[in-house]
């Protein structure tokens, strides 16, 4: 495991706010139907970009290089929530 405890969690607790906000950001997304073909899969990347930004911003917070490992984690740890974003984001 090359992520660190604390952005571990920090992944975590961003991604379960982003839930609790899902509908926000499907209004967001609905904004650009209809332009786009599925609101509810651009409300997931819109949510999973927030997340990734932020683990970006941490790993520069704390004067670290993001390597391959690490986004492959992330990765892994994204693909395991991704059910739940999807969940609150289909959910009106």
């Amino acid at each position: 495991m090359t992520i660190t405890k604390y952005t571990k969690d920090f992944i975590d607790n961003l991604v379960d706010y982003y839930i609790s906000e899902a509908p926000s950001y499907r209004q967001i997304a609905e904004a650009y139907a209809p332009e786009i073909n599925s609101v509810s899969d651009a409300a997931f990347g819109i949510i999973t970009g927030c997340v990734y930004s932020a683990f970006l911003r941490a790993y520069e917070n704390e004067n670290k290089t993001v390597e391959l490992e690490d986004i492959q984690e992330f990765n892994k740890i994204l693909k395991e929530k991704a059910p739940l974003i999807k969940k609150a984001v289909l959910e009106q």
